[in-house]
């Protein structure tokens, strides 16, 4: 059996970082720290909410009702579901579910004001607003996360790193791609298909991809997609620091080379 002790483990660490065979640890700012939490908090309390209004629309489905919350908030609420044959005991759920959806969006609200003026004195995440569909909140959600963008020495290391990357399955020489890896940051991998949500838009400049791959494969790896899309652009406009641009038409003069030219945006 090897002897594995505090002394020779320290020799061996002394000795790989003699030769610099220690990969370097990335830490985030202390500022980048402060925005993820309170980003993360903020994510927390809308989970919360949702989980609070899923329990509402289940207490009303035991009595075969669908009755939208601006509805339960007016003043005879709690006669209309006297009239609908709620008892008692499940109105005063409701009641206290209600109020808790209200404390709640008071205090996202709180920090929907904090994180605007975080947003704007952030370049990272002015620069990355650019991006149509691409709000305060997701920019610097996008910025928080990435952090040094010279961390990442290709785009397709920062989507790996948010986990939007496809299982890809060998052996031999067959090859084959599955299901998102989904390891790496939650955070990021929700941000960039929230922001991919809005490509089913017209007037969205990945829309086009969008329903080439939902015509093919299905709305969600359509909505995978353009995340990819939109991480490989952030990581060209980032790296450049370069404002978003609409990929010029084929056959149009290019005399420079935009952060979302089709060259870079390739998945």
């Amino acid at each position: 059996m090897p002897l594995k002790t505090d002394k020779v483990d320290a020799r061996v660490l002394a000795e790989l970082c003699r030769r610099d065979l220690v990969p370097a640890l990335w830490v985030p700012s202390p500022e980048d720290r402060a925005i993820r939490e309170l980003l993360r908090r903020r994510t927390h309390l809308v989970k919360s909410r949702t989980s609070h209004r899923n329990r509402i629309f289940g207490l009303l489905t035991q009595f075969g009702l669908r009755i939208s919350l601006k509805r339960l908030r007016e003043p005879d609420a709690s006669e209309l579901l006297t009239r609908r044959g709620v008892p008692a005991v499940w109105r005063v759920s409701i009641a206290s579910h209600l109020e808790e959806i209200d404390h709640l969006d008071r205090l996202v609200a709180s920090i929907d004001r904090e994180i605007g003026p975080i947003a704007s004195a952030d370049p990272r995440a002015k620069l990355l607003a650019t991006i149509p569909g691409v709000g305060p909140l997701i920019g610097l959600t996008f910025a928080s996360e990435i952090g040094d963008v010279s961390r990442f020495s290709a785009p397709s290391k920062l989507v790996g790193y948010a986990g939007l990357a496809p299982r890809v399955s060998q052996s031999g020489e067959r090859s084959a791609t599955g299901r998102l890896s989904k390891a790496g940051s939650r955070t990021l991998r929700w941000a960039a298909v929230e922001a991919a949500n809005q490509a089913w838009r017209p007037s969205n400049p990945f829309h086009e991809h969008y329903l080439r791959i939902a015509s093919r494969h299905g709305k969600n790896p359509a909505k995978s997609a353009v995340a990819r899309k939109l991480l490989i652009t952030s990581w060209h406009m980032l790296s450049r620091g370069q404002v978003f641009q609409p990929r010029r038409p084929s056959g149009a003069k290019n005399t420079t080379a935009p952060a979302s030219s089709l060259r870079f945006l390739a998945a």
